[in-house]
């Protein structure tokens, strides 16, 4: 049995050892147990402190004013079958400030390519500390069918922002009329936020034109807000509403009416609406035709404003890289591009694949600022430069020709 290795002796002094440690170990066990319990206790009271410091970084963020920024989607909902919405905040906390009304730039990274895109913030800068974007799926819509379907609670993106004169800071009004159409609700929305929350008793008369009921964003916020103030006038004009019979149809909160949007209906819904600031936000074609309709009407029209990001981005236009005699030449660093009369800067810079934001392409966003050191030029749209800013030789790049050689800095 020595052979083996057993030794009874030592068995007996192997089971006496293991009583031994293990009555240790139960000592030890209960020390651990009872540092543990403190343990538990220290961390909570850590997490809490943790918490108190996060609530107070909050109240103490600085403000975001303008500039590329990292965002974090913490909210997700649907407003109606094909509208969403979308909460921000910044990945360390900040108080978003922008004017009612104002729109930030989406940078979105789609199937390789960098793609921006603008929407008008439905948020009011009185709840600083996150930013709602709400974006209307459009059928076969490059970016608002990818955000609906990828930009998810935890996503992080990168926007631009804010801009837009089209807003409640730069328009003094005393009271309002806002007309909107389909997602042209969006700023309308952050401007009636922004009233009720900042100036209570505002008076303003609110018109949306939605297809069906079912189609109206916002619907329920918008119905508080007319239940809380006796001052707001909601009314809306359905296409599609057989339920509603001739004339107005009152509801608790609101006023509708079937059909499009007329003046005999206005006079109805708001009939002091001369008298009024008029917004408006929708469809091109929808806001060609109210302003047709107002003018008509004989009001006077430095008191009506509208929004609009234009039609679809229009593609990048090939233009010549060869010296031409019909043409300018366009000087970016080390890059010469000859262009026609009618090709625009961003049509030149987007030739040869530079950077560029160009969001709304038709003047209104901004984002497209570029300056001209040398040469001359001549401008559609200025709205969203300042004069000190012209001065400096600063353009919109989709909204300006150029009219004799120019060299560019971007």
């Amino acid at each position: 049995m020595s052979s083996s290795g057993f030794s009874f002796s030592a068995a007996l002094s192997a089971v006496q050892s293991t009583k031994d440690e293990s009555k240790d170990s139960a000592e030890k066990t209960k020390t651990v147990s009872v540092f543990s319990m403190s343990n538990a206790l220290a961390s909570t009271a850590k997490k809490s402190a943790a918490s108190l410091n996060s609530d107070a970084e909050f109240l103490a963020a600085d403000n975001w004013q303008r500039g590329d920024i990292k965002l974090r989607c913490v909210e997700k909902w649907n407003e109606t079958h094909d509208v969403v919405s979308f909460r921000f905040q910044g990945l360390t906390p900040v108080k978003f400030h922008y004017k009612p009304g104002q729109f930030i730039t989406l940078k979105l990274e789609i199937d390789g390519e960098m793609v921006y895109r603008s929407y008008t913030m439905s948020s009011s800068p009185s709840r600083p500390y996150s930013i709602v974007v709400t974006i209307k799926r459009i059928p076969g819509g490059k970016v608002s069918n990818f955000a609906a379907e990828n930009i998810n609670e935890g996503d992080v993106i990168s926007a631009l922002g804010p801009d837009g004169v089209f807003n409640l800071v730069d328009v003094k009004a005393d009271k309002y009329l806002f007309l909107s159409a389909g997602s042209g609700i969006t700023p309308m929305y952050s401007m009636s936020r922004w009233l009720l929350d900042t100036k209570v008793g505002s008076d303003i008369g609110f018109v949306h034109s939605a297809r069906s009921e079912q189609d109206i964003i916002f619907a329920d916020t918008l119905s508080t807000m007319a239940h809380r103030s006796s001052k707001f006038n909601l009314n809306y004009l359905l296409e599609s509403a057989p339920e509603l019979v001739d004339g107005v149809n009152h509801t608790v909160n609101d006023c509708r009416m079937s059909g499009r949007f007329d003046m005999a209906k206005l006079a109805q819904l708001v009939p002091d609406f001369m008298e009024r600031t008029i917004f408006v936000c929708g469809p091109e074609p929808y806001m060609v035709a109210v302003k047709s309709l107002v003018e008509a009407s004989g009001f006077n029209m430095l008191n009506f404003h509208q929004e609009s990001f234009g039609g679809p981005a229009k593609p990048a236009v090939k233009v010549s890289h060869a010296n031409s005699d019909s043409g300018f030449m366009l000087s970016i660093a080390d890059k010469s591009i000859s262009l026609s009369a009618d090709d625009t800067l961003l049509d030149g810079i987007e030739s040869e694949g530079l950077p560029i934001i160009a969001a709304c392409r038709s003047g209104v966003c901004g984002a497209c600022k570029c300056q001209v050191t040398s040469g001359t030029t001549e401008s559609s749209s200025t709205m969203t430069l300042t004069q000190d800013e012209i001065a400096a030789g600063y353009v919109l790049a989709c909204s300006t020709k150029i009219t004799s050689d120019v060299t560019l800095k971007m």
